[in-house]
């Protein structure tokens, strides 16, 4: 590490490689060794808000083995996620990689395994692991009883250029699975229990995609103690953004639930900022008194700390380079997005097959 400056090429600069990228030019220990994408457009949108002497690449495999940077962020179209962090891994850097890991648990497995042996760090973009609210979500979810019922949506009513986005998303990707890590690994903290049975449905609501892309995906995951739980998500100009926000957890002893007013309002399901917002938990008791009324009123929880999109980004970055310091043990993260993934693939292979998959 050149003066004691991690150096970092970025890989995309898309919505997510932007919000990387920033990050990184904010941290110190940080040093931006290229921005890589082959998109000119993107490329010098980002330039303009990076530092003058930001070096530029449009070829990945040329710039790693030019540029010999001491980790890589990896912001592309999940296709190409994992032979692009095992190219990093190979070449000694610590790898930093949006979600998900990769297109199958065994091409996870592998990733992890050869981070692993390489002693370098390897940090899935799990946003919602670092922000406050939802760190409190899975905190109160878990004082709730067990078996939990799990609810939860993310729709986008995407048109214009994101619809043009999302398209080009779907030729690799399905919607459940693209971000459905994020609330399937949600899911697995609140309840704290192995997964054990997937199924999943899709369908295809626009002629503009070929025959066999989804652009809307629903799975429902059992866990070992009888919790279940069920996510959702489309992508399109045909969307509702009726309860396109929905994220709620029952249990015996009561129920939570993100109460977004803003964030959940009409018009923000395109929003990527509105889709970490919070804002503030609704905590209900079930706990009777002797006569059967409820012993306690429903309660707001309000959190200060309500970081945007690039805040939460950067705290991902922060959390990175805590991994490759050293400073924090990456186990339970890489454990725990091999989990995510097997069941978001999961959810994908039993809607193809029509039947439901054992984990």
């Amino acid at each position: 590490m050149s003066e004691n400056k991690i150096r970092i090429l970025v890989v995309g600069a898309g919505n997510m490689g932007r919000s990387h990228a920033l990050a990184y030019a904010s941290i110190p220990e940080f040093e931006i060794a290229a921005i890589c994408t082959r998109s000119p457009e993107s490329r010098s949108k980002l330039m303009a808000e990076l530092p003058e002497e930001t070096p530029e690449a449009d070829n990945y495999e040329r710039a790693l083995h030019d540029l010999c940077p001491d980790a890589v962020c990896i912001s592309t179209y999940p296709d190409t996620h994992y032979p692009f962090a095992k190219l990093a891994l190979e070449a000694g850097c610590h790898v930093f990689t949006e979600k998900p890991l990769a297109e199958s648990s065994e091409q996870c497995q592998e990733l992890v395994d050869l981070a692993r042996a390489q002693n370098k760090a390897l940090v899935v973009g799990y946003i919602l692991r670092q922000h406050p609210s939802w760190i409190k979500f899975v905190e109160v979810a878990k004082t709730l009883g067990s078996p939990l019922v799990m609810r939860m949506n993310l729709n986008q009513q995407s048109y214009g250029k994101n619809w043009e986005t999302h398209k080009s998303l779907l030729s690799s990707i399905s919607p459940i699975v693209d971000c459905g890590v994020h609330y399937v690994d949600v899911m697995c903290q609140m309840t704290g229990t192995r997964p054990t049975r997937v199924s999943g449905i899709g369908a295809q609501l626009s002629d503009e995609l070929p025959k066999d892309k989804i652009n809307y995906g629903h799975l429902q995951v059992t866990f070992e103690d009888g919790s279940v739980g069920w996510y959702e998500a489309g992508w399109g100009p045909m969307m509702s953004e009726t309860a396109f926000f929905i994220k709620d957890v029952v249990g015996p002893l009561g129920s939570a639930s993100i109460v977004a007013a803003d964030a959940g309002s009409r018009g923000k399901s395109s929003d990527v900022d509105a889709h970490c917002q919070t804002e503030r938990i609704l905590l209900h008791r079930s706990v009777k008194d002797e006569n059967g009324e409820l012993k306690a009123m429903d309660e707001f929880i309000d959190l200060d700390d309500e970081p945007d999109h690039d805040e939460l980004c950067r705290r991902e970055q922060l959390f990175f380079l805590e991994g490759i310091l050293g400073k924090t043990d990456l186990l339970e993260h890489q454990n725990s997005a091999i989990r995510a993934s097997e069941i978001v693939l999961a959810a994908d292979k039993s809607f193809r097959t029509g039947e439901s998959c054992s984990l």
